[in-house]
């Protein structure tokens, strides 16, 4: 399919202010819905005016979505479009959404927050915290799915890599930040921290 190289008019001038705001807020929204992933403000900023304000349209857009089965979420560094969580049972009921993320035992899982909370951290650091060595097959499955990353290599013999975790791992669990994470003192009050 050919790409369509015609230039897109940003400023919208020929439009009434409340036309052109309105506009503006569509190619949000557009842009949103077909990205699967966070996007950031930089690359919204590309199909709105010069003087608008993507905050003020990401606000606006946010109350115009009010009320819908899919909400505006603000993650990492970006805006991403999300079902909200209460139709989570009517869609695995209609639609095929296989195991799409979530197929993780709970060991997989307890690597995974062991990563969240001490990043980056090398494999070693891992085997450190569960007394056993974590396999390349576990965190190459949390790799796949896009929940860790590789991160700097740690400054110590043999330079090894460490992992952290990704915009995509912030998503799947609804937070904005890592800053957003449980208290690891809530997570031992409620029976959840390490044993």
């Amino acid at each position: 399919m050919a790409k369509d190289r015609t230039p897109l008019d940003r400023e919208l001038e020929d439009l009434p202010p409340d036309l052109r705001w309105r506009e503006w807020m569509r190619r949000i929204e557009a842009v949103l819905f077909a990205s699967a992933t966070p996007v950031p403000r930089g690359d919204l900023a590309r199909v709105v005016g010069q003087g608008a304000s993507v905050d003020l349209l990401i606000a606006d857009l946010s109350a115009d979505l009010e009320g819908r089965a899919f909400e505006l979420a603000r993650v990492a560094d970006g805006w991403m479009l999300r079902t909200r969580p209460a139709y989570a049972p009517a869609i695995r009921a209609a639609a095929d959404v296989g195991n799409q993320l979530f197929d993780l035992s709970e060991f997989d899982i307890a690597v995974l927050a062991a990563i969240a909370y001490h990043q980056p951290i090398t494999r070693d650091g891992l085997k450190d915290i569960f007394g056993k060595e974590i396999s390349r097959d576990l965190t190459g499955r949390l790799h796949a799915r896009g929940l860790i990353a590789t991160g700097p290599r740690a400054p110590q013999r043999g330079a090894p890599f460490t992992f952290v975790t990704t915009d995509q791992f912030l998503a799947a669990f609804d937070l904005e930040t890592l800053v957003d994470l449980p208290e690891r003192e809530h997570l031992d009050d409620a029976g959840l921290g390490p044993a």
